[in-house]
């Protein structure tokens, strides 16, 4: 019977008690274990990479992102909280954090040489208006981020921006399948009612 890797990876257990062992390790890279930030790498990396690429869509682009994240990791561990969920959902939220930061980078950069481009044809009251209103809408859309319950955020996130599947948000999260269908649906709701869109 074949068994499943991700799933080892994930229930693997340490010897403190019932404790997961990404979750042991990343305490022991707290304190500059390196060996331990190592088997943190390998049981990571894979998973991260897909994230920050699913975002992207650019491999080399992806795996300098990639890098950035398990830097973040190494340096950060010591932040985790366990008593806000998994050891796996802290590292792919700081990997969605960074692509997104790249995403908007990137595009940041094309608008800025696109508006040199255009600037001798282009009214400066339109590209004054234009930013303003994408500023209002993604101030508007972190707004309603805000207003979901962590579950209904993480799960929206994961799916809608990352592109995982219920049941790969559902594994990532330890959530059972059923439940993240149902936040996510509820929270989905709450997204449209308080963005204003109509049916």
């Amino acid at each position: 019977m074949r068994s499943n890797p991700d799933s080892e990876r994930e229930s693997s257990r340490s010897d403190h008690g019932r404790r997961p062992e990404l979750e042991v390790l990343l305490g022991r890279v707290a304190r500059g274990d390196r060996s331990s930030f190592e088997r943190v790498y390998d049981l990571v990396a894979a998973r991260v990479f897909g994230m920050v690429v699913r975002v992207l869509r650019d491999r080399a682009q992806s795996e300098e992102v990639a890098q950035d994240v398990l830097v973040e990791v190494w340096r950060s561990a010591a932040r985790y909280e366990p008593s806000r969920g998994s050891a796996m959902a802290w590292v792919m939220t700081i990997a969605h954090r960074r692509a997104i930061d790249r995403v908007r980078s990137a595009g940041a950069g094309a608008e800025r040489e696109d508006r040199v481009a255009r600037m001798d044809v282009r009214r400066p009251f339109d590209e004054v208006a234009e930013a303003v209103e994408g500023n209002l809408e993604r101030e508007r859309l972190r707004r309603c981020l805000a207003g979901l319950t962590e579950l209904q955020r993480e799960s929206v996130t994961f799916a809608y921006f990352g592109g995982y599947s219920y049941r790969e948000v559902a594994e990532l999260l330890k959530v059972p399948l059923g439940t993240i269908k149902a936040r996510m649906r509820d929270g989905l709701i709450r997204l449209r009612d308080c963005l204003g869109v109509e049916r």
